[in-house]
């Protein structure tokens, strides 16, 4: 029996992004971050300041972290307005501790970090394509899995690199094994600029 003709295509893609801005990190500026005051989050270590951004030492990584949200408004969104960084904070995962899946609310884009080296093996992000419970289960065979299917997608994050993904994507970080802690900054976004039509009455300027 022939097989029957037929064409798969995607409707919709969801796109992550991943740049290399190690040349704007130093050695002084990497040492400040590690010194930063930390407290228990659910499961790893969260800094006490939430803005570490607007610390004048680490100015160049914010340009940096600036320039990529630029590239990514125009060319991966397609927008005019700009993204700009709110909430940033800094994140660590000793030996042994993972990060909980979550999601960043009043974001649009939510990022993470990799200033420092990463601790071998590196614990990877996991995303996850269901934000909400799920009353049936109907999950591919593991060799059946492709671009439409695939309930996680797996990222591999690499010393310097910025990672930028939309901030409504279920994510979590796989247990730190290596036996040295593994560090990160994580931060949020909003856009400012003009939303809408004045004539439509939907014109929103932020």
């Amino acid at each position: 029996m022939a097989t029957p003709s037929y064409d798969v295509q995607p409707l919709f893609a969801e796109p992550y992004f991943r740049m290399d801005i190690g040349h704007a990190i130093n050695d002084e500026q990497i040492a400040f971050i590690k010194s930063l005051a930390m407290i228990q989050n659910k499961t790893n270590l969260i800094s006490e300041n939430l803005y570490i951004f607007e610390e004048p030492i680490l100015k160049s990584i914010k340009d940096a972290v600036q320039e990529a949200l630029d590239i990514y408004a125009t060319t991966v969104m397609g927008i005019s307005q700009k993204l700009y960084v709110t909430q940033s904070w800094s994140l660590v995962n000793p030996p042994n501790v993972g990060m909980h899946g979550h999601t960043h609310s009043n974001s649009i884009v939510s990022g993470s970090l990799y200033y420092c080296d990463m601790p071998e093996p590196v614990a990877r992000m996991i995303f996850d394509r269901y934000k909400t419970y799920r009353q049936l289960e109907l999950n591919p065979d593991g060799d059946k899995q492709n671009l439409f299917n695939t309930p996680m997608n797996i990222i591999t994050p690499k010393n310097g690199e910025v990672i930028l993904f939309s901030s409504d994507l279920q994510h979590f970080v796989e247990t730190n094994t290596a036996t040295e802690p593994r560090y990160s900054i994580a931060f949020n976004t909003f856009v400012k600029g003009k939303l809408g039509s004045y004539r439509d009455v939907s014109e929103l300027t932020l």
